[in-house]
């Protein structure tokens, strides 16, 4: 099982340290990870094992103006891959999947309030919901931004 920890050094740089990975990440900007159906989950700042979750800004841009946004409840349990809620734009409907196990511990009343924050702000004040983990070695799974990037552009070569 990984376990996740923040370490501080004299550059002002924090690592987090799983058994499985090695990722540095400044104090500024969480290191995100990515799922193939385009959610991210950041560690929470000064936790080892809360995330937040969100979409990305190919899966915002591809909805087009978010009007509506059904977040999960607090409390409910998740198993990864499991459906959590919707958003809804001018052009069309998504579900929502949670990319990791775990139970929900908060959801994002900026983007339920105001469902457009998404399309500025997908990977940053939009975060959707927070998820107390249960299987964190379910973390291994996702891509760093990276192979993300190059995921992407398999998918996107594949339109071609």
């Amino acid at each position: 099982m990984c376990k996740l920890s923040s370490i501080s050094n004299s550059f002002s740089m924090t690592s987090l340290v799983t058994n499985c990975k090695y990722l540095h990440i400044s104090s500024q900007v969480n290191a995100k990870l990515y799922s193939e159906k385009h959610e991210w989950v950041e560690l929470v700042e000064n936790s080892s094992d809360e995330v937040r979750v969100g979409i990305t800004k190919y899966a915002a841009d591809a909805l087009g103006d978010v009007v509506f946004a059904q977040l999960p409840e607090v409390g409910e349990v998740l198993e990864s891959g499991d459906e959590c809620g919707a958003l809804e734009s001018v052009k069309a409907a998504s579900e929502l999947y949670s990319p990791v196990s775990g139970t929900v511990s908060g959801s994002n009343e900026r983007v339920e309030d105001k469902p457009a924050l998404i399309n500025t702000s997908a990977e940053e004040s939009a975060w959707l919901f927070q998820l107390q983990l249960s299987k964190e070695g379910e973390l291994d799974s996702l891509m760093d931004k990276e192979k993300y990037q190059k995921y992407l552009q398999s998918v996107t070569d594949d339109l071609d």
